[in-house]
């Protein structure tokens, strides 16, 4: 098969888009014919400091396509369903292999494309929010990078919950388009300072739920954005900034809570966040949430998509296609 690898961490440039030797499906797994590859932030930090785990190492945590083999002990898939399916690495090629229990049937009348958008972003969005956010109607909720396809995705849920959204964006013209998906206020992170935005847009009060994926300097200052009580899930490092050290002495006397989210610890410990992305596929498949996909690039151009998003040119979703 072909796909895009690597020999060494780095930038774009680093994929080369060569013939490799086919995946097995061993027990627990499914062989799927790839149709589209949602590009994650974790993907392209991966790519820039992650681990090789094989030589040459083929990055990418979630794809969409047909199954085409199941292995021994797989029960609840066959060959010719429809799957999007979530890995630790794997997704950048025309062929992957991924567990039952990271795999997801896709409904009727949903596109391949659209639903292999969906598991990482949304999952991780709908945990932040609900899960461990504890979000609840009338509560205030900032999402910082309103624009990535995480962030589209909790506007859109907190939004129905009956929340009152704040959002974060690089331009005016972002956040214009952000307001179709729910937004109430936006934010310009580039000619305002968001916390005192935040505050100015709730009357001092602060956000009772931030979801922040930009971490660094960023995930400091949300921490300051917070209201009396507030909780603020981290679940990325978009800003590129690594591992800060972070003043959390606020926290105490507001009650405030800072917690880490990862969707795969979730997916892998249980059953309960694979029902979870289950539903919102449903709820996708249904009409009531929307997927955007920014940008398709063939899967030979994966470095030229990769690149794409580190300039922050993207809204919403960028997709592989083989």
């Amino acid at each position: 098969m072909k796909a895009a690898v690597y020999y060494a961490n780095g930038g774009p440039e680093v994929f080369v888009f060569e013939e490799v030797a086919d995946p097995v499906a061993g027990p627990g797994e499914v062989l799927i014919d790839v149709e589209a590859v949602s590009i994650e932030g974790g993907d392209t930090l991966n790519r820039l400091g992650g681990e090789l785990t094989a030589m040459p190492h083929i990055v990418g945590y979630q794809a969409a396509g047909t199954i085409s083999e199941v292995g021994e002990g797989v029960v609840g898939l066959v060959v010719g369903d429809r799957v999007v399916s979530t890995s630790t690495d794997g997704s950048h090629a025309e062929r992957r292999v991924a567990g039952e229990a990271f795999c997801w049937k896709i409904p009727e009348g949903l596109s391949t494309e659209v639903a292999a958008a969906i598991p990482v972003a949304f999952g991780t969005a709908h945990d932040c929010l609900f899960e461990f956010g504890r979000l609840q109607a009338g509560e205030i909720v900032l999402v910082q990078a309103g624009a990535s396809g995480v962030g589209i995705a909790a506007i859109q849920m907190a939004k129905r919950a009956g929340a009152t959204v704040l959002a974060t964006a690089s331009s005016d013209e972002r956040l214009e388009r952000l307001e179709a998906f729910g937004l109430d206020h936006g934010i310009n992170y580039v000619v305002d300072d968001f916390v005192e935005a935040v505050r100015d847009l709730t009357g001092g009060r602060g956000a009772d739920v931030i979801v922040d994926s930009v971490g660094g300097p960023t995930l400091q200052k949300s921490l300051h954005a917070l209201a009396y009580r507030g909780r603020c899930l981290t679940f990325g490092d978009a800003g590129r900034a690594g591992g800060l050290p972070l003043d959390i002495s606020m926290l105490r006397g507001n009650n405030q809570s800072l917690t880490g989210y990862f969707l795969g610890a979730e997916l892998f410990l249980g059953t309960r966040a694979h029902a979870m992305v289950a539903g919102i596929i449903d709820d996708v498949a249904a009409g009531e949430l929307d997927v955007v996909i920014d940008r398709r690039f063939a899967l030979a151009d994966a470095a030229e998509a990769h690149a794409y998003i580190e300039d922050r040119l993207a809204f919403g979703r960028v997709l592989l296609i083989p």
